[in-house]
């Protein structure tokens, strides 16, 4: 069965992607306006003065029953540009009590007894209110329910407008404070939209052509400008991916974000460049110490079996020493790795610090007594934590072994517990030539070294340092240096002090 590649589909590239945002963006706008200004605007027209209709007849129904009422007709007739008839209901009876049309011709416009009955029935049938369109020739368009509800008026046909013009009309029945029932008809004319249309619409075209050009010559320019910073640093990050860690970011022109972007990508690239050439350094320097062990292991091995009376119990134990050093070295990159890498978790306990850190100086009596060293311990009391006691016996240790490897003439080395505001300090101090300021911060690093000319550790594998820092990290404990040069380093950790559980019931 064949095997099916899936082709990758290329991404559109910025430049592009910002020219058609562009483009679809110009094109909504420009059918959102087309679609409110030219197609719904009858529709928008026609609701408008609907609504002009219903907040006339409410200005009017506050006025209902009150002297001032013909002027408030005459007021919102002007205003709203409507034709008001204002009726008086009692019982069958309806007599016109105020009029006015500033709609068609400043005249009272006429409606047929029969007309005013229908819309009054039909007003009550609809809550009290009522609207529809009609003609001048008296046709309703929305409803049928009569044929004639505005009759041609012999007085009044002067000042009327054609038949086909059109009209709306708005009745509602409302009632006075003394609970008079009254009618009110109000009727606007709907202004032919039909030629505003037209000239709408050529407009239309014309911006739409104008708005199109001035989008592609801006769209062009600012997506250009937009996207170069961008095209550059994917320029520059494929030669980072080659190795070449010199490249620049830096941008000129560009932007907030790019600027910010590139600021990172030049502190990666920093970070890289100082990564792989430490990481070539580690990689000598562990073969150094791998080498030589390895080395002597060969050398004695082979001279016991081919040198008669070499196969003698000093050069066996030396080639159990160089192998333990080699374990340790070994044992000592595991730890670093499953430290960094999270495997190696810390388990909780209460312990005595202070008992703790003379069992390790105790590893080192035989030591101490051979090669001539002084260690020497400084403490007001016992003091208990709660830590994994194995990985701060392995940082105690790893610490101690730093000093011996880097202390003065002298072979002093001092550890100091001190106890401030609930915290314990853990010192461990050498005499030798001390840190350059500037270097301060870079001992931690498992690929670094002080003096950058490598050589073997008096004690331990030179590895001690980065375990220490991913121990204490883990336990979310401050550590630190204080160093001055000629005069010798400090290396400390603190840890929160805790109380010592308290024995259980019924035990010793």
């Amino acid at each position: 069965m064949k095997a099916r590649v899936k082709k990758q589909r290329r991404a559109i590239s910025l430049h592009s992607y910002l020219v058609v945002f562009m483009l679809i963006f110009l094109a909504v706008v420009l059918l959102v306006t087309w679609l409110f200004q030219v197609v719904l605007l009858d529709a928008v027209y026609e609701s408008v003065r609907r609504q002009d209709l219903q907040r006339a007849a409410e200005r009017i129904s506050t006025a209902l029953g009150q002297e001032n009422l013909e002027d408030v007709v005459f007021e919102v007739a002007m205003d709203e540009l409507v034709g008001v008839l204002v009726y008086r209901i009692d019982g069958n009876r309806a007599t016109e009590i105020a009029s006015e049309n500033a709609a068609v011709g400043n005249k009272p416009f006429f409606i047929s007894p029969e007309g005013m009955s229908e819309l009054y029935v039909r007003a009550e049938e609809e809550g009290g209110s009522y609207q529809a369109k009609i003609t001048f020739g008296g046709k309703l368009v929305e409803h049928s329910f009569i044929e004639s509800l505005f009759p041609n008026d012999p007085g009044k046909s002067d000042s009327l407008a054609t038949p086909e013009m059109m009209n709306l009309l708005y009745v509602k029945i409302s009632e006075d404070a003394q609970q008079n029932q009254y009618m009110l008809l109000l009727s606007t004319s709907l202004t032919p939209l039909s030629p505003t249309v037209n000239t709408l619409q050529t407009q239309f075209i014309w911006i739409f052509g104008i708005l199109l050009a001035l989008a592609i010559l801006l769209t062009l320019p600012i997506s250009r400008r937009i996207s170069r910073p961008i095209v550059r640093m994917n320029e520059a990050a494929k030669q980072l991916a080659r190795g070449n860690y010199d490249v620049d970011f830096t941008v000129e022109h560009g932007y907030l974000e790019t600027q910010e972007l590139a600021e990172s990508l030049n502190f990666a690239s920093q970070e890289l460049s100082r990564s792989d050439h430490l990481q070539k350094e580690l990689l000598a320097n562990i073969s150094h110490d791998l080498r030589t062990p390895l080395t002597m292991i060969r050398g004695y091995g082979e001279a016991m079996r081919d040198i008669p009376g070499e196969n003698t119990p000093e050069n066996i134990q030396i080639l159990i020493d160089e192998t333990d050093h080699l374990s340790e070295l070994v044992n000592d990159l595991l730890d670093l790795s499953k430290i960094q890498s999270g495997v190696r978790c810390p388990v909780m306990e209460f312990f005595n610090l202070t008992v703790a850190v003379r069992e390790v100086m105790g590893r080192y009596e035989a030591f101490t007594r051979a090669q001539g060293y002084h260690i020497r311990l400084e403490t007001d009391g016992e003091v208990f934590v709660f830590a994994d006691r194995n990985m701060i016996l392995q940082v105690i240790y790893n610490l101690i072994n730093n000093a011996i490897n880097y202390t003065g003439e002298d072979l002093s080395v001092t550890v100091v517990q001190t106890v401030r505001d609930g915290r314990v300090r853990i010192s461990v101090r050498d005499t030798g030539e001390g840190i350059p300021p500037d270097q301060l911060p870079l001992i931690w690093d498992r690929y670094y070294k002080v003096d950058r000319v490598h050589r073997m550790a008096r004690m331990g594998t030179g590895l001690g340092l980065s375990i220490v820092k991913g121990i204490l990290e883990v336990h979310g404990a401050k550590y630190g240096v204080d160093s001055t040069v000629g005069k010798g380093s400090v290396f400390w950790f603190e840890l929160p002090v805790s109380e010592p559980p308290s024995p259980e019931p019924g035990r010793a």
